[in-house]
């Protein structure tokens, strides 16, 4: 196995790199820029092109970060190294690495279906192949997207109706980008939160056309009566800010909204089931295609996803890391004890 699991992370020995690391090593290649992957610290960076101003800003206009156009090769000591789409965010990677003919892909997180806004996923053949598990249950199983954009636009229409505020709570980097770039232009004016709004320059650079917006402020939602829609990260959903808008209908989009449990915690007027990670099938389908005979397991749900890989006959081991436990805390939040275990006939 090229790869060694290391209290700094995944390490590759032949190659004396890390990847993700979360510990200040020489060289960390990173495969997106959310704050779980990419970490402080390390003397050198390596991660897509399109991904760089996104560590850019994660990691300070000091980091050394050098990149790599998807499908490009570099080989440092014995190892090749390439870089290919994993459809999560912009400049989303999995690492492909070979060596005397053995072919080890980490995946970083990754969903199957194209959003528009970032390179869709490419499937690649390998001997091991490492795994996120994030929606690892078979409860887990998405829409396609264009059916909760309709859902999306339909709940903002009734609350236009009603004048009040539709303020759509999401991940700033990544899921508000898609968003932005699937909401229909001629409905309503359209408002950002500073931390979503600071990601889309890379967005632009790398060519995604976003429909006009504005600033998320009392004056400029204000003025629209009523009939606009804020795109916020959930951390501003008790704050001062948001009750600067007056009367507001507030909903979450995210792959927890998929059972009743952190539904009925948030207390929000909707949901939208609309995630970034690889759903149930989308996680059998891909470890399928890459035909590899060692899975290691990693983020999420990792013991039941483990148990039905070995019980359709593949080696599968979970891995451990250091962000596992806060990970299976979110996902027993998420109300996972209402979700039943997966088995092969699933």
């Amino acid at each position: 196995m090229l790869l060694q699991n290391t209290e700094r992370g995944l390490f590759c020995p032949a190659g004396d790199f890390y990847i993700d690391p979360w510990q200040p090593v020489d060289l960390a290649i990173i495969t997106h820029g959310h704050s779980d992957h990419a970490r402080p610290g390390a003397r050198q960076y390596l991660t897509e092109e399109a991904g760089k101003p996104i560590l850019q800003l994660r990691l300070g206009a000091d980091a050394h970060i050098q990149t790599l156009r998807y499908g490009e090769t570099v080989t440092r000591h014995s190892v090749r190294i390439s870089l290919h789409p994993a459809g999560h965010i912009l400049g989303s990677s999995q690492v492909r690495l070979e060596k005397d003919g053995e072919i080890c892909v980490v995946s970083g997180d990754y969903k199957l279906e194209n959003d528009g806004v970032c390179a869709p996923f490419e499937a690649m053949r390998c001997h091991h192949f490492i795994t996120e598990s994030t929606f690892g249950l078979p409860i887990y199983r998405w829409r396609p997207q264009a059916e909760i954009f309709e859902e999306i636009h339909e709940w903002w229409r009734r609350n236009q109706l009603a004048k009040r505020t539709s303020v759509l709570f999401c991940y700033a980097l990544g899921k508000a980008q898609r968003i932005l770039a699937g909401l229909e232009a001629n409905l309503g004016a359209i408002f950002l939160h500073g931390a979503v709004e600071r990601f889309l320059p890379a967005y632009r650079q790398a060519g995604v056309n976003f429909p006009p917006c504005a600033k998320a402020d009392a004056q400029n939602v204000k003025r629209a009566g009523g009939s606009g829609l804020v795109l916020a990260p959930e951390s501003a959903r008790h704050s001062p800010w948001l009750r600067k808008f007056g009367d507001v209908s507030t909903a979450f989009a995210s792959g927890w909204m998929q059972i009743r449990g952190p539904r009925r915690r948030r207390a929000l007027d909707r949901s939208f089931v609309l995630s970034d990670h690889a759903d149930w099938d989308g996680l059998g389908q891909t470890i399928k295609a890459t035909g590899a005979e060692q899975v290691w397991v990693t983020h999420g749900y990792t013991a039941p996803f483990v148990r039905f890989l070995q019980e359709t006959g593949l080696q599968a081991e979970a891995l451990e890391t250091r962000f596992q436990g806060e990970i299976e805390e979110e996902a027993e939040a998420a109300g996972s004890l209402e979700a039943r275990e997966p088995s092969p006939e699933t």
